[in-house]
């Protein structure tokens, strides 16, 4: 008889897989959380996170029955997925919580994020200013002598490239909603 040749870890379905499977590879996560609508109910949500050192990138809540008493909250988190699995679990078990979904693994999703960006500038920087505001599609929403506000809507990548853009052309204040998404189709 010949002796078995068996090599470890060569196979993911061997019993002699000594390699483990788990990554430690970090990955943002968009988990929208459809929650009662009452009060302390976000408070226990957010609880979780800071309680457990997790941070959150953007949140968003939104009341999205007024009937039936649901908000949505969006999180966007970062983690290895052993982490995300742990906080989806985490979340599931609080009790005004109706579901837990993981956007980024369930599909295609559309992503957005509104931000309004004031910029101070005169002369050459504020033709600058407004024309890369026209590049990307930027809604001047207030203007005076000295300032220009602008309002942008896009994918976080975007708005993020807009602001790098207008650091040096005079770019002074940003407020941002945080990411709103949904499944596609």
């Amino acid at each position: 008889m010949s002796a078995l040749k068996i090599k470890k870890g060569s196979n993911k379905h061997s019993a002699y897989n000594l390699r483990p499977n788990f990554s430690d590879v970090v990955e943002s996560h968009t988990l929208a959380v459809l929650v009662d609508n009452e009060p302390g109910v976000l408070a226990r949500v957010i609880g979780l996170f800071s309680g457990r050192g997790y941070n959150i990138d953007s949140l968003t809540v939104a009341e999205v029955d007024h009937t039936g008493h649901t908000s949505r909250i969006t999180i966007v988190t970062q983690g290895t997925p052993q982490i995300i699995e742990q906080i989806k679990a985490q979340l599931g078990r609080i009790v005004p919580v109706h579901a837990v979904h993981d956007l980024t693994v369930e599909g295609p999703v559309v992503e957005r994020e509104l931000a309004l960006m004031k910029v101070e500038g005169d002369g050459e920087k504020r033709v600058e200013a407004l024309r890369l505001a026209d590049i990307f599609r930027a809604n001047v929403v207030d203007s005076t002598l000295g300032s220009f506000v602008f309002e942008i809507t896009g994918p976080s990548d975007k708005i993020d490239a807009f602001a790098d853009l207008m650091r040096p052309l005079g770019l002074i204040d940003i407020a941002r909603t945080g990411v709103a998404a949904l499944p596609r189709g």
